[in-house]
């Protein structure tokens, strides 16, 4: 699908607005950006009078360098989630699947006669809500959640503002992949009152020790393929189970971003062994090769900078699937 026009924020803004009971859904394992826009939206919707409630498949909690995120409690564990909601909210999800253990209460909603919104920048969003706000070319699923909340007439705050922030700095590698309009709406959210220092260390500068420890051990198995990914370069590491013994997964997907830094090759990739025989992919991509293509033929999605999948299959297997799709890359 391609991107959903401006207009229909109007639309959204009206379910929003007669909204009395919503569940907020992120995708399994939230970064900055799907729970940031989870808990600003759910936030704005609870002041105006809403039941609200946000979740995630996985894991039980929410990660720790995003619990500052949620000081007014919003959290529900998926457990204890009911089936359905008058709207149920999906935030940065691609497609169904990647609400993993809470996909079910898409239909449940639907069947219950609720709305389920589906607010998202992911290229290949499989528009699996009855309503959307979709656009690829927004830097993050914050810039539309913002959008939403001027619609509603929401005034910022400095919670919101940092939810808000949170995403847009994280989804756009510290303002990296920033147009003029990210450092604009950054400003508007500095001047709503986010302590910029103290949250960007907390998201991304700080890790327990057993980080340290783990990662010694995965990049040294790191390898280096000039010729793979149509001669542009590939690099990848695997994180095995046993490395993760002690890491949060906040820590496991941190690796990528120490990885894709090597300059002799355009993607990067980690490979982490979630469960014995399947395995999750996060490619990187400096800015020639769409990682995103690579990943729907692996089955997954995201965006043609930074892409990611889930598969079956020993180490090899997955190395090789790996290079298999990068073969003959698609080049932006």
């Amino acid at each position: 699908m391609g991107p959903v026009a401006v207009d229909d924020l109007s639309t959204a803004a009206e379910l929003l607005r007669a909204a009395t009971d919503v569940t907020l859904l992120a995708h399994v394992n939230p970064d900055a950006d799907a729970l940031g826009s989870a808990l600003a939206l759910g936030t704005a919707l609870r002041r105006r009078g809403a039941t609200v409630r946000v979740s995630f498949g996985m894991p039980a909690e929410i990660p720790r360098s995003l619990r500052d995120l949620d000081p007014e409690g919003l959290f529900v564990p998926a457990a204890e989630l009911p089936m359905s909601a008058g709207l149920l909210v999906a935030l940065d999800t691609g497609s169904q699947s990647r609400l993993g253990r809470l996909a079910d209460r898409v239909p449940a909603t639907v069947a219950a006669g609720g709305h389920v919104l589906v607010v998202d920048h992911h290229a290949s969003n499989t528009g699996f809500g009855t309503h959307h706000v979709v656009d690829e070319r927004a830097e993050a699923t914050v810039v539309l959640v913002l959008r939403l909340l001027d619609e509603l007439g929401t005034e910022l705050d400095p919670h919101l503002a940092r939810c808000l922030y949170a995403g847009l700095v994280m989804d756009t590698s510290m303002f990296r992949r920033a147009r003029p309009e990210t450092h604009r709406m950054a400003a508007r959210l500095l001047d709503a009152g986010v302590d910029a220092e103290d949250l960007t260390r907390k998201l991304a500068d700080s890790h327990p020790f057993s980080w340290c420890r783990m990662l010694s051990a995965v990049l040294g198995r790191a390898r280096l393929e000039p010729d793979s990914a149509g001669g542009f370069g590939l690099v990848y590491t695997t994180v095995r189970l046993a490395d993760m013994d002690g890491v949060g997964l906040e820590e496991v997907e941190s690796v990528v971003d120490i990885v894709r830094t090597t300059v002799e090759a355009e993607v990067a990739a980690v490979l982490k062994e979630v469960a014995p025989g399947r395995w999750s992919g996060s490619l990187r991509a400096a800015g020639k090769v769409d990682v995103c293509a690579a990943a729907l033929r692996l089955g997954g999605g995201g965006h043609r900078l930074a892409a990611g999948f889930t598969a079956p299959g020993s180490e090899d297997d997955i190395v090789a699937a790996l290079r298999a799709a990068l073969a003959e890359p698609v080049l932006i």
